[in-house]
């Protein structure tokens, strides 16, 4: 592009103008071999979306990406979750130095050039919200759509729904499976707003299993060939040990952090009943002992107890949803120390429509929430939260009232410690692949700066994370003010 000014934004500025960077040379790379609507989204978005999804202090600057060091931002006059505790503590400051939290201690803050002091009057202040089970392509697009739209136009939709997502409080989403990777770049580089991203890549599933879209025209698929709903991105099929190794590399080539594996049916597939298995045990292992190869783990999509069974026998250190797991299964689990990442599914509500046959696998879903809680309890099982909410604008902006539906199982502070602090423990787990190893869920000195400002108590009235518009008096992330409603 060549140099110029964009609505007061110097484009010889911009991220893609230079890339002396290492992270900015990846995304160029990236850009030069993704396909063309791949290569159109972000030069699509920068002229499209850049002055409303970019942090008012990055335009300011005259520079779409965020400042080399953020100003300091000293907090005061707040009451503190700080993600692990199980009350709320008073009398204590906190300065934001950068991207990080420098200090966190009793007493007044000492004097000094802070560029901003906030006085919180008594709100509390907590860690940004983490949701384990999000599909940033997916998640404000009906199903149809996806499936028959040009890319260029999910990208665009998908970067709008990342600004709404930070909005809503969450400053950190795992992508469960999808083409998020140049959607990463552009939020990292500064180029839209919205939550880092843990992407998995492809979800990788077997011919038949959840994830595999294709028309009954595209059968019998021929070795090597490579299918429409693939192209995409959205998902991957291997049919033998090999096959998954070589599609679990291409995921880690792109960046992705963690593989996602499907292990058995899922509900938004027509042809995959739930109770169906993928996998073979071997082919799971070849995918755990890749990863391995990588430094980080997979995830696998398993509902029934044979399909968590199977898992647990390949070495799959995380299982999502588990919504039909029995006491066997969950007592397997916590004795191999397996994390279930799973979502308080209760009713209908939860769900874009669906049709007959995906509705009536929704409601064995969600008729088995309540048993895999409890189980989850009994055991001890490490915990994660997600949301899973795919195919609707409307539904996404349910992610705060899906915290909410724990209360039934946990009290306040222990389901937004599972929302902050366990969901950090469980994104560390991707080890050498995290693009992001400072401490994530919690606000300590040396965390990231990811912070929100909350009018009310929200673990005495966890309600009040379902109406971020009104209770959620700033957001930060990175050390970067996203929102404020706050005066100084």
């Amino acid at each position: 592009m060549p140099s110029g000014k964009f609505r007061g934004v110097t484009t010889a500025n911009l991220p893609y103008s230079c890339f002396c960077n290492k992270a900015l040379a990846q995304y160029a790379n990236r850009r030069i071999g993704a396909d063309l609507a791949r290569r159109g989204f972000l030069a699509d978005m920068a002229a499209a979306m850049l002055v409303t999804v970019v942090p008012e202090f990055a335009l300011a600057q005259g520079n779409a990406s965020p400042p080399a060091s953020s100003p300091v931002t000293t907090f005061t006059n707040f009451r503190l979750f700080d993600g692990k505790s199980a009350s709320l503590v008073d009398g204590m400051y906190l300065i934001v130095e950068g991207k990080r939290i420098s200090k966190l201690e009793r007493g007044q803050p000492p004097a000094s050039s802070s560029a901003r002091t906030v006085d919180c009057a008594g709100k509390v202040i907590m860690p940004g919200l983490i949701d384990m089970h999000w599909h940033s392509l997916l998640a404000a697009v009906p199903i149809q759509t996806i499936l028959q739209a040009d890319m260029s136009f999910l990208f665009l939709a998908a970067g709008a729904e990342a600004q709404r997502t930070l909005l809503r409080g969450f400053t950190t989403v795992r992508d469960a499976g999808g083409p998020a990777f140049a959607l990463k770049q552009a939020i990292d580089t500064g180029l839209i707003s919205g939550p880092r991203i843990y992407p998995s890549g492809a979800m990788i599933t077997t011919t038949g299993g959840h994830g595999d879209f294709r028309l009954l025209t595209d059968i019998p698929r021929t070795t090597g060939q490579i299918s429409a709903v693939e192209r995409t991105g959205g998902s991957a099929i291997a049919d033998t040990a090999d096959e998954v190794r070589l599609r679990v590399r291409e995921q880690f080539m792109q960046g992705a952090t963690q593989i996602k594996l499907v292990g058995c049916g899922g509900v938004s597939t027509p042809r995959s009943p739930l109770d169906m298995l993928t996998f073979t045990e071997p082919q799971l292992r070849a995918a755990v002992e890749t990863a391995a190869d990588w430094g980080t783990y997979v995830l696998v999509h398993a509902y029934t107890p044979e399909a968590v069974q199977r898992s647990l026998a390949a070495g799959v250190q995380c299982i999502e949803h588990g919504h039909l797991i029995d006491d066997r299964t969950a007592e397997a689990m916590a004795k191999n120390g397996t994390w279930l990442s799973t979502q308080p599914f209760l009713t209908e509500e939860d769900v874009a429509p669906l049709p007959p046959s995906g509705r009536e696998k929704f409601m064995e879903v969600t008729a088995g929430t309540d048993n895999t809680y409890k189980l989850a309890r009994k055991h001890g099982l490490k915990v994660a939260f997600g949301t899973d909410l795919i195919f609707s604008q409307a539904l996404a902006t349910r992610q705060g009232t899906m915290i909410g539906h724990l209360t039934r199982w946990y009290s306040g502070s222990q389901a937004l410690r599972m929302a902050t602090s366990t969901n950090g423990e469980l994104l560390a787990m991707s080890g050498k692949r995290n693009p992001y190893p400072a401490r994530l869920g919690v606000l300590e000195p040396g965390a990231w700066a990811d912070l929100l400002v909350v009018d009310g108590d929200p673990l005495q009235n966890i309600a009040l994370l379902a109406d971020p518009d009104r209770n959620l008096k700033m957001i930060m992330k990175d050390g970067l003010i996203y929102k404020d409603a706050m005066q100084s």
